[in-house]
């Protein structure tokens, strides 16, 4: 049976990130990914915004690691030449009744550590932004775009010129700890495989839990319920009215940020996600939710020519909270947490994981294996 150093499991920007980090020429670093592409589910199916840390909980992982993350993410796009851009973004009230949210985002991101926020004045606002309907607005300057599947190659490019290699279509069905690290047992483009792997880094995202639960000697009890979240965006076949990425205020009594608009590096308007949790991976976008779309979008962006709002694409969150229920945490599982020596289970990173992806890596580098 071969053996190697380091097993990776999930080829999206987490699973690429920690190889980007770990993988050391002389050293075995092997990444599997059960689909075709890497990247292939969360981190291509998303809003491509590098986030600048205003939602989370102050002191959450989420806060810490999107904050340290942003600023990693930034320096990498400079010295791997991603296209990116630090396009900035308004956070709206679009009446008085949620000037009150606007205040707490403000206190919130500062206890984040996040102080670069402007106050906007409904005039300020429609100096620079005169399609977006508002009466008052932060401006967060160290938001940004970024091209997320450019992004992904970098990492595995950088992985790669340490010695890591990627294989594809390989699916792990069960993880046995033994006196020599992990025994794997796996399908690699349909044929079965076993090898041994002294350290195991489950990034397995949507599928970390399932992953997790096909692991011998780890306790069920540690494995936190995984809630399939769908979300859905829609393109705008016009010229954008934008020059930077709009947020409502977050809507009560949802799960996410609302219907915002977001730029992408060749200008593309597109609104979204909405929030629907689903019970299986569901990428189905269907047109009879353009109504609902257009009457989140025009409270503030009144003009909308909805007959211009296009289907796009959707994407699926690996939530650990259910509906109706508080945010919850990024979880970096590590020996000191479940028992097993040589295993980290990463659960739940969702947004803003593309943004915390590197500072992610870093925690998992500095964890004694």
């Amino acid at each position: 049976m071969d053996t190697i150093d380091r097993l990776i499991i999930g080829a999206g920007a987490l699973g690429l990130a920690c190889a980007a980090r770990l993988a050391k020429p002389g050293e075995s670093t092997l990444i599997v990914e059960r689909e075709k592409l890497i990247g292939s589910h969360t981190s291509s199916r998303n809003s491509e915004v590098i986030h600048a840390g205003v939602y989370y909980a102050a002191n959450s992982l989420k806060a810490q690691l999107c904050l340290e993350g942003r600023e990693r993410l930034y320096a990498w796009c400079v010295e791997h030449q991603v296209p990116h851009q630090r396009i900035g973004k308004l956070l709206v009230a679009v009446n008085d009744d949620e000037r009150s949210q606007l205040t707490a985002i403000a206190e919130n991101a500062s206890a984040c550590g996040v102080d670069e926020l402007q106050a906007i004045s409904q005039q300020q606002l429609h100096d620079l932004e005169p399609a977006v309907h508002g009466v008052e607005a932060l401006l967060s300057p160290n938001t940004g775009i970024i091209d997320s599947h450019v992004y992904l190659q970098s990492l595995l490019a950088s992985a790669e010129r340490k010695d890591a290699q990627l294989v594809l279509d390989t699916r792990i069905e069960q993880l046995e700890p033994s006196a020599s690290g992990w025994i794997v047992q796996g399908v690699s483009c349909g044929e079965p495989f076993s090898l041994k792997a002294q350290q195991v880094i489950n990034a397995g995202g949507l599928f970390a839990q399932q992953l997790a639960q096909n692991t011998v000697g780890l306790n069920a009890g540690s494995i936190p319920k995984l809630h399939l979240c769908q979300g859905r965006y829609f393109s705008y076949s016009a010229r954008s009215p934008f020059s930077r990425l709009i947020y409502p205020m977050p809507e009560a009594n949802a799960t996410g940020l609302g219907v915002h608009a977001t730029l992408d590096l060749g200008g593309q308007l597109r609104f979204g996600p909405d929030t629907r949790y689903v019970e299986h991976i569901d990428y189905s976008l269907d047109a009879t939710l353009l109504e609902p779309f257009a009457q989140a979008i025009r409270r503030y962006f009144p003009k909308l020519d909805s007959s211009r709002l296009v289907p796009g694409y959707s994407g699926v969150r690996p939530k650990l909270s259910g509906p109706g229920e508080p945010a919850a945490d990024f979880v970096i599982q590590t020996p000191a947490d479940h028992g097993l020596d040589g295993l980290i289970n990463l659960f739940g990173i969702e947004s803003p994981g593309l943004t915390a992806s590197l500072a992610i890596a870093e925690r998992v580098a500095g964890v004694n294996l």
